[in-house]
């Protein structure tokens, strides 16, 4: 025999309030609704639910056993709305977003620590990738979102970018590196070095070519290559080793006092960092809400770094 949950549900109500009128109003119903509810109910069983004749109302051992079921289905119910809202909120579901390794690890991977302290039944799933990556992911619906450095209007066609923080690279070594203890530093300084280059496919790479040119360095050595921002990180941090970062990923780290940045202007890229996506696809809550926060979050990031460089001018 097949219920409908909602009888079990008005069965529930009334015993569990004690009667008719008051399990009606726990519903929104009416007193005659929910006693023809019941009604149809005992008629479809064949037996009654309530003991007739008492007052007030006195479940029977079938009545009880049912109504069981019957919280159980408003439980469900009520399990059920708090998902969907929940989900209609973006406190939980999914976000697939892909980005280039520096800045991943670098900038956006402490961000999306502190958003899932918050929204901690979000899911981020993050992969790596440059921009043709990237790119052809948000084409074929593997990303919801990719964040990586881009001309603003060099812009692919079909997709949105939203700029979030200006290029701006700097070069960096490790805390107590000798050239630190210099107050300016030149050209003829920095010769004596090797440089760590990031991966081929990075734009820091091209960036790492160009701001050595624009000083004059024509001969350069590299000591180390390719791999990720850790490895990158950890040959810095103990050698004497240069390269160039951008700022936003040295001014996160300075707490860690591992790296540091040398006060020689080598210039800046002429792209931005930003958000990539494909406008008009149904968007998740979960990723918008993630979306809103990252903005939200460089641009804090953006006050601090031009407090910081205020502060460094006055003095």
């Amino acid at each position: 025999m097949k219920f409908d949950p909602r009888h079990l549900e008005i069965l529930a109500a009334i015993v569990d309030h004690g009667g008719l009128t008051e399990g009606a109003q726990v519903l929104g119903k009416s007193q005659p609704s929910v006693s023809r509810t019941l009604s149809q109910l005992e008629a479809r069983i064949g037996a009654p639910l309530f003991q007739p004749g008492r007052r007030p109302l006195q479940p029977t051992t079938l009545g009880l056993a049912l109504a069981e079921q019957g919280r159980a289905v408003l439980q469900a119910n009520r399990t059920a709305g708090e998902i969907a809202n929940r989900y209609r909120s973006g406190h939980s579901g999914l976000v697939r977003i892909g980005g280039t390794p520096i800045f991943m690890d670098g900038v956006l991977a402490p961000m999306i620590a502190l958003f899932q302290q918050n929204v901690p039944d979000v899911r981020v799933d993050q992969s790596y990738g440059y921009a043709d990556t990237l790119i052809e992911g948000l084409r074929s619906g593997r990303f919801d979102l990719a964040i990586l450095p881009l001309q603003p209007d060099n812009v692919p066609d079909g997709l949105r970018f939203q700029p979030i923080l200006p290029g701006r690279n700097v070069i960096a070594c490790r805390t107590g590196h000798p050239l630190t203890r210099r107050r300016l530093v030149t050209l003829a300084d920095i010769a004596e070095y090797p440089w760590i280059a990031p991966p081929t496919e990075s734009p820091l790479y091209k960036d790492l070519h160009q701001a050595l040119s624009r000083i004059g360095a024509r001969d350069f050595r590299i000591s180390f290559s390719g791999g990720s921002l850790a490895s990158v990180i950890g040959v810095l941090a103990g050698s004497d080793s240069l390269t160039v970062l951008p700022y936003s990923v040295t001014f996160q780290m300075a707490p860690q006092n591992q790296i540091t940045t040398l006060s020689l202007e080598i210039g800046h890229p002429d792209r931005h960092l930003g958000l990539l996506f494909m406008p008009g696809r149904d968007t998740s809550p979960a990723t918008q809400r993630f979306r809103n926060f990252v903005v939200a979050q460089f641009e804090a990031l953006s006050n601090r770094i031009a407090r910081r460089r205020k502060e460094q001018l006055w003095r």
